[in-house]
């Protein structure tokens, strides 16, 4: 008897697309040897996708991390300062906040969109007035590409007059109300991770209508130096620039998004049809007034169904099949237990979504025979 077992081709959670035009604008970066560290594809790649989305402007930088914390810096955050920010999401959404010495505040999800809810955002702002001490900034993370409660943020954070910056690094294409995410604070931010909608293997783009900031953006990201001939450093400077060649995959990438964001439309509908008639699954709810990227296809188990998210993460698992748990929200980590968190009843929403969550294979290159064979193994649990 043969022992040895084929590997079954392996169902990726979101792994990189080549569109294929991408290899044009990497190949135009040699024929000119604008390799690193600067060059026209970083040029253009601020300007296509700043015009895509709306905004006056755009700095391609390393990772939407770093776009967050140049973010965070135009705001004027420094030692001390309170930062708000929603719970359920990524560490890099708040990690800067800890970079610039800042405090963050977390922030509860809706169950409506699972983003910031905005009465829990208001409960927050009335405790900082409380305490005489208002946040620099409300960081909205836009999550699994729908786009949060941006009306209600708005007028809230206007009340006081706290500048919003938008994590929309999941949320490159979605839509509120007619207007793109990102461009709705005074900066938003995209990751082009390699996990993302439309990757550059690593980078990510902060945008905004202050030119003026943008430009003092720049100036940090590479290494703060004086306009002097020899090295002059006033500031503190960071290595942040993206480079020509990464660029040159990201100009490639946005030529395909719309039809990216068309096939994980198509993979999250796959889902929600496949699963319609077993009640112990609902999909991720998506707002009428909202069009979202479906960058990733998530569900949430009724707390009383015998079958756990770990079980069905496991069972795809040994079929050679990704799938992962929902963010742990913030104000669960080990790092962060200790900040404030706010949130409207006694059981946090972000918690119960963790809790009873995952996130389930979305890989835009996913087959109609790869959905069938992700589908027939978390049916057979259930059956």
């Amino acid at each position: 008897m043969n022992d040895i077992v084929e590997k079954k081709t392996k169902i990726y959670l979101s792994s990189p697309h080549m569109g294929g035009s991408e290899k044009e604008f990497i190949n135009e970066a040699f024929d000119t040897n604008w390799i690193a560290p600067l060059g026209l594809n970083v040029n253009n790649f601020e300007k296509e996708l700043s015009d895509y989305v709306g905004s006056e402007g755009g700095v391609c930088l390393s990772s939407g991390t770093a776009a967050i914390h140049m973010a965070l810096k135009a705001v004027g955050v420094k030692t001390g300062d309170l930062v708000f920010c929603s719970s359920l999401t990524f560490s890099a959404s708040c990690n800067p906040i800890i970079y610039e010495n800042a405090i963050p505040v977390f922030i509860d999800s809706e169950k409506e969109s699972w983003n910031m809810c905005p009465k829990a955002l208001e409960k927050a702002f009335i405790w900082a007035e409380e305490e005489k001490k208002l946040p620099k900034a409300v960081i909205v993370v836009h999550l699994y590409g729908q786009p949060a409660n941006m009306d209600k943020i708005l007028e809230i954070c206007n009340k006081y007059n706290v500048p919003i910056i938008e994590d929309a690094a999941e949320s490159l294409g979605a839509i509120y109300k007619n207007k793109q995410t990102g461009t709705f604070g005074e900066y938003g931010i995209f990751s082009f991770n390699g996990n993302k909608i439309i990757t550059t293997s690593g980078g990510g783009m902060l945008v905004s209508d202050n030119l003026e900031r943008l430009e003092k953006v720049r100036f940090w990201s590479t290494q703060a130096r004086e306009n002097e001939r020899h090295y002059e450093h006033k500031e503190l400077g960071y290595n942040y620039r993206m480079s020509n060649i990464v660029a040159g995959i990201g100009r490639g990438q946005l030529r395909v998004l719309e039809e990216r964001i068309e096939r994980k439309k198509w993979i999250y509908d796959y889902y929600k049809e496949a699963f319609k008639d077993i009640k112990d699954i609902q999909m991720q709810p998506i707002c009428d007034d909202r069009k979202s990227n479906y960058w990733l296809s998530c569900i949430t188990l009724n707390e009383k169904s015998k079958i756990k998210p770990l079980d069905i993460i496991i069972a795809l698992e040994k079929e050679n099949i990704e799938a992962r748990n929902i963010w742990k929200p913030m104000h669960m980590q080990p790092y962060y237990k200790d900040f404030k968190f706010f949130k409207l009843g006694e059981k946090s929403i972000s918690e119960e979504i963790f809790e009873n969550g995952l996130c389930l294979p979305s890989d835009s290159k996913n087959t109609e025979e790869d959905m069938e064979r992700v589908v027939k193994i978390i049916r057979e649990l259930f059956e």
